[in-house]
């Protein structure tokens, strides 16, 4: 192996990937010996996007960090093009699931937009936070305000979007992360916390009216009964109906039922829905305990860590580079607090997925395409780091 070559052996975030495949092919695995998935494969089907979304993190290799950051723009706008495209299209490629128009339906294959969406947008907001910085090298109340609304305008045009598919989890999912680059982009304080005040005051005040007058919240807000249902659950699982709290109930059963070892490969005795997707964390649980729940975490912990290692690492020679390390840190962090804390029920019940586990090609081959920018920022860390001790 050459010196070059050597570069791209990042044996960290491989051996990572790799342990984070075993563990979904095990849970998938796990989850198609409950009845709703006689004569389906899911395993196979997994095995080929993680084989899809491990070229496509190959062919990100052969671009560098500033042909990404100048054309982040365009990437961003082909996505957003793209979500607009979603919303106009037939029902024929763009079929209507579960009450909201989020996929593209072609023969043999779905994709959601938004799942992909997500990263060309930590990309552009990334480039932005990268620009800004160059060409204010002090801050002050004014450069941080103007800041501040480039920011929240390229988050807020996909997030209207997708809340007209409508899928308000997802749409959280936005506003967490570009609530986190802007703390972490330098803004002061001050404005922070205005912001911060504002939105906690709006939330509270939406979530109580919903919780005071559901019928209501259904006609002004255009919320749909069954995520009303959701949050009223999460607020007082006792008080809803066994209906409203099934899906909840039997992902709790199976968590708890795997006691600190689990029960083993191949015996599941809790049957519950989305098994392989959203309640994945379920099926580890009862698959493998406390002990396998809790290494699933640690791993989740090690890539997280990683992210942040490498992006302050990388700070100074690239802020582009590392503000998407922080924002896809950001992506990770909310999407496996969210989908374990459902399970756990400490957060409402949403079909937002447990990243590099949970079955899916939108999700996996999304997260995959953020993991390959991140690789490829490894890589130039690394060539710059070579260099600088030379």
């Amino acid at each position: 192996m050459t010196k070059k070559q050597s570069y791209y052996m990042q044996t960290d975030l491989i051996f990572l990937f790799v342990l984070f495949v075993c563990v979904s092919l095990l849970a998938i695995y796990n989850a198609q010996q409950l009845e709703q998935y006689e004569g389906t494969n899911f395993v196979l089907r997994q095995i080929l996007w993680f084989a899809v979304g491990a070229c496509i993190v190959a062919a990100i290799q052969f671009l560098d960090l500033e042909q990404l950051y100048k054309a982040s723009i365009y990437i961003y706008g082909a996505s957003i093009f793209i979500l607009v495209l979603l919303l106009i299209s037939p029902e024929s490629i763009a079929r209507t699931i579960n009450g909201a128009k989020s996929w593209f339906t072609l023969p043999g294959l779905s994709l959601q937009p938004a799942e992909f969406t997500k990263i060309t947008t930590i990309l552009y907001l990334s480039a932005v936070i990268s620009r800004h910085k160059a060409k204010y090298e002090g801050s002050n109340l004014k450069t941080d305000t103007f800041l501040l609304v480039k920011l929240l305008v390229i988050t807020a045009v996909p997030v209207f979007l997708i809340l007209l598919q409508p899928d308000f989890g997802t749409a959280m999912v936005y506003l967490f992360i570009v609530g986190m680059m802007i703390i972490l982009s330098g803004i002061s304080w001050k404005i922070i916390m205005s912001l911060t005040v504002i939105i906690s005051t709006v939330s509270a005040a939406v979530i109580g009216f919903i919780i005071k007058f559901p019928e209501l919240a259904q006609d002004l807000i255009g919320i749909k009964q069954y995520q009303v249902n959701r949050i009223l659950t999460w607020f007082d699982p006792t008080q809803q109906s066994s209906d409203a709290t099934f899906h909840f109930d039997r992902a709790y059963l199976a968590l708890g039922s795997g006691q600190l070892f689990g029960k083993g490969m191949g015996s599941l005795e809790v049957n519950y829905p989305e098994a392989h997707t959203d309640f994945i964390f379920s099926v580890i649980g009862e698959s493998f305990g406390f002990i396998g729940s809790a290494l699933v975490i640690f791993l989740y912990f090690m890539l997280l860590y990683k992210l942040v290692t490498l992006g302050l690492s990388i700070y100074k020679n690239s802020t582009f580079g590392s503000y998407f390390c922080f924002g896809f840190l950001s992506l990770l962090l909310i999407h496996v607090f969210q989908n374990i804390g459902m399970t756990l029920g400490i957060m409402p019940i949403t079909g937002i997925p447990l990243l590099l586990i949970s079955y899916g090609g939108s999700s996996i081959l999304s997260t995959m395409l953020g993991l390959g920018i991140v690789y490829r920022v490894a890589v130039e860390y690394t060539i710059q780091n070579d260099y600088l001790f030379k």
